[in-house]
C-alpha cells in the first residue's frame, strides 16, 4: 500500500453513514483540508496508514471493528501512534466518554454534529492557529452551503426506504444489533441534518434495545412514528 508524504492536509472520517462524511465534507469547505472517509474500523487503519492524516474522526459503533477497538490499534502501531483521535458519537453518555479517553481519544463530540462544535474539537486537538493557517482564501457562499445542506437532506431521503426496509426486517427477526445499528445511524443523520424529531424517535428505540427485558410492542410502536415523521418530512421536503 502506497504511503503519501506530501505537505497536504488530510482529516480521516470513519462513520457509517454517508450523510455524516459529507457533511464532514461540507463543514470544512472553507478550509485547504482533503477529508478522506470510510465506514469501518478496519477500513479506518488501513486509510490511516495510507494518508497519514493530521487528525482522526471516528464513531463509536461501526461494523467489522468499532471504534474504540479502532483506537486501540491505532495507538500501538509506531506509524499512527501520535495522531490525535476525536470520538463523534451519539452515546457520549459518562461511560463511553471515559472508554474513549482510555482508548485513546482527546476529545468526544456528541451527535448531531454541528459545524461550530466541529471546529472546537479541531483547534483543541491541532491548537487555537490550526485552521486559521489553512483557510481557503474564497469561502463557499451562504447560498452554496444552503444548497449543499439541501442537497444532504435530500439524498437522506432518498435512503430511507431502504433503511426502513432493513429495520423492519430486523425487527420481525428480533434481529437486536442490526436494529441499533440502523437506529444509531437514523438518529445521527436526521439529527444532523436537523430532522430532530426522527433522531430523537432512534434515540428511543436504542435505549429500548438496551434494556434487560425487551419491549418489542413498544419498539415497534416507535417504529410506527418513525415511518409517521419520515413521510411527513419527505411530504414538506417535496413542496
Amino acid at each position: 500500500m502506497p504511503m503519501l508524504y506530501d505537505d497536504k492536509v488530510r482529516i480521516l472520517v470513519i462513520d457509517d453513514s454517508e450523510v455524516i462524511q459529507s457533511l464532514f465534507k461540507s463543514f470544512l469547505s472553507d478550509y485547504d483540508i482533503e477529508v478522506i472517509t470510510c465506514s469501518d474500523g478496519l477500513e479506518g487503519i488501513q486509510k490511516a496508514i495510507e494518508y497519514r492524516p493530521k487528525l482522526i474522526f471516528v464513531d463509536i459503533m461501526m461494523p467489522n471493528l468499532d471504534g474504540l477497538r479502532m483506537i486501540k490499534i491505532i495507538k500501538i502501531l509506531d506509524d499512527l501512534k501520535n495522531i490525535p483521535v476525536i470520538v463523534v458519537s451519539g452515546h457520549t453518555d459518562k461511560k463511553n466518554v471515559i472508554a474513549a479517553v482510555e482508548a485513546g481519544a482527546v476529545h468526544v463530540i456528541s451527535k448531531p454534529l454541528s459545524k461550530r462544535v466541529l471546529l472546537k474539537g479541531i483547534r483543541e486537538a491541532l491548537g487555537d492557529d490550526f485552521l486559521t493557517n489553512i483557510k481557503k482564501e474564497k469561502s463557499l457562499s451562504n447560498s452554496d452551503k444552503k444548497e449543499i445542506l439541501e442537497s444532504m437532506k435530500k439524498f437522506f431521503l432518498a435512503s430511507v426506504p431502504q433503511k426502513l426496509k432493513v429495520f423492519e426486517e430486523s425487527l420481525n427477526a428480533k434481529n437486536i444489533n442490526l436494529l441499533k445499528t440502523v437506529a444509531h445511524e437514523l438518529k445521527g443523520s436526521s439529527g444532523t441534518l436537523g430532522f430532530n424529531i426522527i433522531s430523537n424517535i432512534c434515540n428511543s428505540i436504542e435505549e429500548l434495545l438496551n434494556e434487560e427485558n425487551i419491549d418489542w410492542i413498544e419498539i415497534y410502536s416507535k417504529y410506527q412514528d418513525l415511518i409517521h415523521e419520515l413521510e411527513v418530512i419527505e411530504i414538506l421536503n417535496s413542496k
